[in-house]
């Protein structure tokens, strides 16, 4: 379907290989890189883009293709705003604020209505046994995905007891994470076809849009309307309480998502864990958790792990993906755990440099339990570029030249 690209108002980077578009949550990454080449002409005008799909369609779209209007991809934009705030000064914040409106709007979509709806959830939104909202990952359609119709088609075919329409919806909901596939999904961790992507409570959204209920706190304040700033201050505080009550389990120490179908924890280790650390949602203690439990079953030769599990998805062992490494390196700094963050990024660095000397080329996801070739895994095979995986290698090259 050639005629299914959407045309934006700004030039944009693509990530590379079979993505040949501006991708949602890619693009934040390839803009570390881009600030630290000094491109914020570029970086501008990326932010443009979204603002300009945000206006178009009331939210921002996985990539700007006609298929993938049904969903989102994880809410970076307000860390976009808050970039290029750092760049041309906090006024930036009061420009997008209909824009950070609009997409929280989109998040929060059908929150009125919950009392009547089943395991009170409607759309992305979710309230919580305690009255609190949450969000999940969704997406309105229950059809394999165009990009993906024969892997969606050939899972349905051979799933057990499962309605064909809810697996479609719960491979789209994963799909919206950006974590496709993942054992985080799965009710059985190595089977594909057991994905409940929609029945969870995921901790790293939560924690993207409690940065997105403060920006926007922020950007009202800047305007001098301290009664919105008040409210999204409340909105970011009572999602903080849920956070902590609900992705934060005392047993594993470290936080995860909840099945609120359930109402318990999924019990899967990932490297969502780090957003809250990366948000400043966590406590002094949970922090130092999360840390102890990084270094003991996430961290490899070639840097963080994306889970323990080795299943032959993308999203599983033996694969580290560079924004992920990001997230934990610097949700480790906000909490003083400098040393092994600096583990962390040598590493991730060392990696992507052996893959270079070897291959001549960066790729899109690495070994890290190898720490020297390329990951595998997934619905195609690696690809080259990669975008993230240059902008994150870019970025933590030139806090060196900063930081001497």
């Amino acid at each position: 379907d050639h005629g299914s690209l959407i045309a934006l108002p700004n030039p944009y980077i693509v990530p590379g290989g079979r993505f040949t578009e501006q991708f949602y949550w890619d693009s934040y990454f390839i803009m570390l890189g881009l600030a630290a080449d000094g491109r914020w002409d570029m970086i501008e005008g990326m932010i443009k883009n979204c603002a300009y799909m945000i206006r178009k369609f009331g939210f921002i779209p996985t990539a700007n293709r006609t298929y993938f209007l049904s969903r989102s991809q994880p809410p970076f934009f307000a860390l976009m705003v808050q970039l290029l705030a750092r760049h041309k000064g906090r006024r930036v914040l009061i420009t997008y604020l209909p824009y950070l409106v609009m997409e929280y709007r989109f998040w929060m979509k059908g929150k009125r209505h919950l009392a009547k709806a089943e395991f009170r959830s409607i759309g992305r939104v979710v309230e919580m046994p305690n009255g609190l909202l949450l969000n999940r990952y969704y997406d309105n359609k229950t059809t394999p995905r165009p990009e993906s119709l024969l892997q969606d088609s050939l899972a349905a075919e051979t799933a057990i007891d499962r309605q064909a329409d809810r697996l479609f919806l719960h491979l789209r909901a994963a799909a919206e994470s950006g974590w496709d596939f993942s054992s985080r999904w799965f009710l059985d961790e190595n089977d594909i076809r057991t994905t409940h992507t929609a029945d969870i409570i995921p901790v790293d959204l939560n924690s993207l849009l409690y940065i997105l209920e403060q920006t926007i706190a922020d950007g009202y304040s800047l305007l001098k309307n301290p009664i919105a700033a008040r409210k999204y201050k409340a909105y970011s505080e009572r999602r903080v309480h849920a956070i902590n009550q609900y992705c934060w389990s005392d047993e594993q120490q470290l936080y995860g998502d909840f099945n609120f179908h359930k109402g318990m924890s999924t019990g899967r280790l990932s490297l969502a864990a780090v957003f809250p650390l990366y948000g400043r949602i966590a406590s002094r203690p949970q922090a130092a958790a999360v840390a102890a439990r990084l270094e003991r079953d996430f961290l490899h030769p070639g840097g963080l792990v994306t889970t323990p599990v080795n299943n032959g998805q993308q999203w599983d062992a033996p694969n580290g993906w560079a924004h992920l490494n990001w997230i934990a390196i610097q949700g480790l700094r906000n909490y003083g755990y400098h040393e092994l963050a600096n583990a962390i990024k040598q590493r991730w660095m060392a990696t992507c440099l052996a893959v270079f000397e070897s291959e001549g080329k960066f790729v899109e996801k690495y070994d890290v339990i190898d720490g020297k070739k390329g990951g595998g895994g997934g619905e195609y095979p690696l690809q080259d570029g990669f975008g993230w995986t240059n902008g994150v290698f870019r970025a933590l090259e030139s806090e060196d030249i900063f930081t001497g």
